[in-house]
């Protein structure tokens, strides 16, 4: 083909991007976490059941099974439903006696950090081993001082914290150990399924995760008596009809909500099946493109595969990050920077703590390069062919959709 041609092809394939003014390859929006439904008929019927028996909440029968099912997918003796992820990482930081300062990863949920602070208790931002996204080992214990009551580790994007030398670190300072696991159930670390370490580990169940119940989360542990603080707080501290022994909350899950979440267990095997399709698509269609790297899952561990994660390289793409996100979003697929721009450039932290980001390099270069694409069983694998080579034409023509954008 003469290099006119090439030239005039290329100009037309730029062009026909719907930032440029063409249209959208997606006619249907694709989103990175669209909710998985399961079985409607069992989930109806269910529901129906709830409406028949009028037990809607205070720990009925479907709260009690889902519990009970949890718990056996965690490998623990308890667990505690709640109402959301949030309100499960607040009882459980309140019941473990944590107070002072609690050693955190900046890069999480800002759920994290706030669950901290709404008790007055110091959210130190730790950074992180750029290979895992999770805290770095060494830098917690440079940030361990005489107020440091405890550490919140966080399984990012399901990926397992280096949980034996946090458990080292947290047992030679006799400091509190829990997890914030909101992206990590039916995951497991050596062989062993994430939720049974440290003192208390939390899952989320919001719409978005692969399981969902609507909106809820859960407590789980080994430690009896914590359990029993844990219970009592989320339902105001009531031990029995009328005999309140301690300061407590609401944090109940309800029946529609448990409901929901024991038919999505029913085809969890199905959810975790298609995400790991999605993300061996992914990696496919994304293999050698330049700039563009995909974050990768253990295959010998279980995985839940629910969040394809990408880092672009500006300096090889020629577009940024941002850049990018605007591209597809444009073409209709909703990509999201996860999690930008770090707790600690968010208020109220960035003002309590205005020096916190030259503790946190590792942590400043990532939130400028992860990107989250849509999986999940509303993605299909053509869609993610169609997504990947909008990304492929995006890094071949960094340079000249860069001076386009900027205009």
């Amino acid at each position: 083909m003469a290099p006119e041609r090439r030239i005039r092809d290329m100009v037309k394939k730029v062009e026909e991007l719907r930032i440029f003014g063409g249209t959208p390859a997606f006619s249907e929006k694709l989103h990175v976490g669209r909710p998985n439904i399961g079985n409607r008929g069992r989930l109806l019927e269910r529901i129906n059941d709830i409406l028949d028996k009028r037990w809607l909440t205070n720990a009925g029968p479907y709260v009690q099974e889902l519990e009970q099912r949890v718990a056996e997918i965690a490998g623990t003796r308890h667990c505690i439903a709640m109402c959301n992820g949030t309100v499960a990482l607040e009882i459980a930081i309140r019941a473990s006696g944590l107070r002072g300062e609690v050693i955190v990863p900046s890069m999480t949920f800002v759920a994290t950090a706030h669950a901290l602070q709404w008790q007055e208790i110091t959210p130190v931002f730790c950074d992180i081993d750029p290979q895992t996204y999770n805290l770095d080992p060494h830098s917690v214990e440079k940030m361990i001082t005489p107020r440091t009551t405890g550490i919140i580790g966080v399984h990012l994007f399901g990926r397992p914290c280096d949980i034996e030398a946090l458990d080292r670190i947290a047992r030679q300072h006799n400091l509190k150990l829990l997890y914030d696991a909101a992206h990590a159930l039916g995951c497991s670390y050596h062989g062993r399924p994430i939720g049974s370490f440290g003192d208390a580990e939390m899952f989320s169940f919001h719409a978005t995760k692969f399981l969902n119940t609507f909106e809820g989360g859960a407590i789980v542990t080994d430690n009896d008596d914590l359990a029993a603080r844990i219970r009592l707080m989320k339902n105001f501290g009531f031990a029995g009809y009328d005999n309140v022994i301690y300061i407590g909350t609401n944090g109940k899950m309800t029946e529609v909500c448990a409901a929901m979440g024991l038919t999505g267990l029913e085809s969890l095997e199905d959810f975790i099946n298609v995400n790991r399709r999605n993300y061996m698509h992914y990696k496919h269609e994304l293999h050698a493109i330049p700039g563009i790297q995909l974050m990768t899952y253990d295959e010998t561990e279980q995985c839940n595969y629910q969040y394809i994660i990408l880092e672009v390289d500006e300096s090889i793409t020629g577009v940024s990050r941002d850049q990018l996100v605007q591209i597809l979003q444009a073409e209709n697929v909703l990509a999201r920077r996860y999690f930008y721009p770090g707790c600690h450039n968010m208020e109220p932290y960035r003002s309590y703590f205005p020096h916190a980001k030259l503790m946190l390099p590792e942590t400043e270069k990532l939130v400028q390069r992860l990107l989250a694409l849509p999986t999940g069983t509303a993605v299909e694998p053509g869609d993610i062919t169609g997504v990947c080579q909008i990304i492929r034409l995006v890094v071949e023509h960094g340079a000249d959709i860069r001076r386009r954008l900027l205009g």
